[in-house]
């Protein structure tokens, strides 16, 4: 085929019969496709290394350890729910949540923020925990796992269980460079960083505030509805220590073959209530009287406070009985005097609270009854006390009150036979009227004391009842007794008066505990023989000290605390 005249053809591999301006044209196509090249490059590689830099900043945030990017990045990130999220799951029950967040602590530190580790570390919260909120589930959560560790407290902890623990004084154990946990290494941020971090942190977060949190915690839970935890930092004072304690009630002096019974206490599920701190209580009744009223139960926890608070005192010769009498259950009265604090601690024996009574009856001989109208004559001397803890309980469960024939008596009338829950609603009623006109709520707390339950097998305490070789407490509540119907009448009482009182509800509580009583082991050297005996008694009613009464003033204590921060807080309002 022949070409058109008009048609002209290039030769592409020769030049020289090109334009100059054909070829400056062809350079500047081919600078700018290789310009492009170097620019796309260029911008997948700047949007690379932003997206990653974004998400090193979203999964590993420096700002924890330095103040610049605290200050730029603080507001947006903080203002993030998904950032609250991930710090909350970080800060949440994985024990590496807990090892990592805290690997740069110094033991120092951490003793002084609180924090201690045991078998779970699952459970103890972080500092950012600490800073951020302290919920009652994580509190409870955390304290409810110490188990068999020495724990510290808020006021004080003992550092011979702590040394004999194997730990430091922070309550934590170290690792060979001194900090605590499992170290997760960052090479762009220093452990001196983070642990002056801390240091502020620690700062920021007094112990005044910590145990103010700690107090507004018990005061929004249940105290009372918990469980018995094992705790090698009790008891609060050393068995035998004590010469105020009864024989009766002294088990390790009369070699109670096991001593378990002292290495539980008590907790709560959603709080925690501080350990009874002896040179703080006194320091909370200084120019006060503590004052008990009641039966051998309530005894029982006065001799517990005395030995408690006479295990803080360096100078022990401080600290006497007024009378100087060494026996406590022949004399209706006893106080012991703390004088450096000028403070007393006393016990009332009223055992029904109203007063036991004798006329005569027809023929001349006198009759026992009791007056469920007339409040105990003693009471008069207790009108002044600043504590005022009172119980009945135990002898309305006794054949003749429980009977109610010809034993209660109103006026000059004695019923041939009364129903015992009416005559002890009629005598809690009497002590009510009392309180209500006696004792001013602005000067005085008052205190009731629930019933403590007994733990006799196969009879009562007079018919061969037993309770020797419990060991621990119960651990499935289906075994626990009934709540007595007596308390519910001390309930709706204690409704009805003017006067607050704080009912101090340790019946569920102390049920769980079989384990704590004396039972034979009343009095030292008894022999196999004397043990077996079918006419020795066992006491499965009162409880060893040190022991359950520990406990319950524990919740006295804690229950002083909520009430101080209380009228301080009164106090501030009317500034």
């Amino acid at each position: 085929m022949v070409d058109s005249p008009m048609t002209v053809t290039p030769q592409p591999s020769s030049t020289k019969h090109q334009s100059p301006t054909k070829l400056e044209s062809k350079a500047s196509l081919s600078s700018l496709f290789f310009a492009s090249r170097k620019s796309t490059a260029f911008a997948y590689g700047f949007t690379f290394a932003f997206v990653a830099f974004t998400i090193f900043l979203v999964f590993d945030p420096p700002w924890d350890s330095s103040p610049w990017f605290n200050k730029v990045f603080h507001a947006s990130f903080y203002s993030s729910s998904w950032y609250s999220y991930r710090k909350e799951n970080q800060l949440g029950d994985s024990p590496s949540a807990f090892s990592n967040e805290n690997e740069n602590l110094p033991a120092n530190l951490v003793k002084k923020m609180g924090y201690r580790t045991g078998n779970n570390h699952s459970s103890s919260p972080s500092v950012y925990a600490s800073i951020l909120s302290l919920s009652q589930e994580s509190i409870h959560t955390s304290l409810s796992n110490r188990n068999e560790s020495s724990t510290e407290n808020w006021h004080s902890s003992s550092q011979s269980s702590l040394e004999d623990s194997g730990k430091d004084g922070s309550g934590l154990k170290q690792s060979k460079d001194g900090v605590m946990g499992m170290v997760r290494k960052s090479s762009y941020v220093s452990s001196t960083s983070k642990e002056g971090d801390y240091r502020k942190t620690s700062e920021a977060l007094s112990e005044k505030g910590r145990k103010q949190r700690e107090i507004e915690l018990m005061n929004n839970c249940n105290i009372f509805d918990g469980r018995w935890v094992r705790d090698n930092a009790y008891p609060l004072y050393a068995p035998g220590s004590c010469p105020h304690i009864d024989e009766s009630f002294n088990c390790f002096l009369n070699n109670k073959p096991d001593n378990v019974y002292e290495k539980y206490r008590w907790q709560p599920k959603g709080c925690n209530i501080p350990r009874l701190n002896g040179q703080d209580m006194l320091g909370l009744l200084r120019d006060k009287r503590l004052v008990f009223v009641g039966d051998s139960l309530n005894r029982n926890m006065w001799e517990s406070m005395v030995c408690v608070l006479r295990n803080s005192l360096e100078d022990l010769s401080r600290v006497f009985e007024a009378s100087g009498r060494r026996e406590y259950r022949t004399e209706g009265s006893y106080s012991f005097i703390f004088k450096d604090y000028n403070c007393s601690v006393e016990f009332f024996r009223s055992p029904f609270l109203v007063q036991e009574w004798e006329m005569q009856n027809m023929v001349g001989s006198k009759k026992e009854t009791l007056r469920l109208d007339v409040i105990e004559r003693s009471f008069d001397k207790c009108k002044s006390a600043d504590i005022l803890i009172f119980n009945t309980g135990h002898w309305w469960t006794h054949e003749k009150t429980a009977k109610g024939k010809g034993y209660y008596q109103e006026g000059g009338h004695v019923y041939g036979e009364l129903n015992v829950k009416v005559a002890y609603r009629k005598a809690l009623t009497t002590w009510a009227r009392w309180v209500d006109d006696n004792i001013d709520p602005k000067k005085t707390h008052v205190f009731f004391r629930g019933y403590s339950p007994s733990h006799f097998r196969a009879g009562r305490w007079n018919s061969g009842g037993q309770c020797d070789g419990e060991i621990g407490p119960i651990l499935n509540e289906a075994y626990l007794g009934k709540y007595p119907g007596t308390m519910r009448t001390l309930e709706s009482v204690i409704k009805e008066m003017k006067t607050p009182v704080f009912y101090l509800n340790i019946t569920r509580m102390t049920d769980f505990r079989k384990d704590a009583h004396p039972s034979f082991y009343r009095k030292q050297n008894l022999t196999e023989e004397e043990k077996k005996s079918p006419f020795r008694l066992q006491d499965c009613s009162h409880w060893c000290l040190p022991g359950v009464p520990d406990t319950w003033n524990e919740l006295v204590y804690a229950q002083l605390l909520i009430m101080q921060r209380h009228q301080r807080q009164e106090q501030q309002k009317r500034l």
